[in-house]
């Protein structure tokens, strides 16, 4: 009796091994063919297959994962850590994918922090650029007392050296919020200062509510 109930466990473990093996490959198949309505209707047991895919892939596999996992826009501490491991690399096409997917995948402020660094001091100004798009459109997850983090970056990044930072920081605040303050990033510096001044107003105002 013994050996038959050892027979029947040893193989209810490998009829499930080999179920896993066989969802594996359907997900990789789905992701592929970038079939996000496939990876959604398994559901979120989706999410630990694509992290381990994601950390034994090559560059090109990852950024289709990368992508994947922004079209699902569910959370995963596991995905947010390995995407963070890419989120400076120099491969163009990973590095935009990666910058998207971060907030779809996490609300975590260390996620705003590192996109608001790109923005204002990464040498290429498409990843500066694309860092202010994520930071507009793809903080999915942030609670409205997390965003205070969020606008006061972008607050700040309207102070920068840099013509370009300072325009997508107004463009980030302006689609959050629907309001520019009269900043101009061309403007001199008092006008800037003037309405930087008026965004600070705001943003005590805003932070009290939260």
């Amino acid at each position: 009796m013994k050996r038959i109930a050892f027979l029947l466990i040893s193989a209810c473990l490998s009829l499930s091994l080999q179920a896993a093996q066989v969802d594996a490959v359907k997900i990789q198949s789905l992701v592929s063919q970038r079939n996000v309505a496939g990876l959604k209707a398994i559901g979120t047991s989706v999410l630990p297959v694509l992290v381990e895919m994601y950390r034994v892939s090559d560059e090109t596999k990852k950024a289709d994962i990368a992508d994947a996992l922004y079209q699902l826009g569910w959370k995963s501490p596991e995905a947010k850590q390995v995407l963070m491991a890419d989120v400076h690399t120099q491969n163009q096409n990973l590095r935009l994918q990666v910058q998207y997917a971060l907030g779809r995948v996490s609300a975590d402020v260390d996620v705003v922090d590192v996109l608001l660094d790109n923005m204002r001091n990464d040498a290429n100004p498409l990843f500066r650029d694309k860092a202010a798009c994520a930071l507009a459109y793809d903080q999915i997850h942030l609670t409205e007392k997390q965003k205070v983090r969020l606008y006061e970056g972008l607050i700040k990044a309207l102070s920068d050296s840099k013509l370009d930072v300072r325009s997508i920081a107004a463009l980030a605040l302006s689609i959050h919020t629907g309001q520019t303050k009269g900043f101009d990033a061309n403007a001199s510096s008092s006008q800037r200062e003037a309405a930087i001044r008026e965004w600070r107003k705001w943003l005590d105002e805003y932070r009290s509510r939260w």
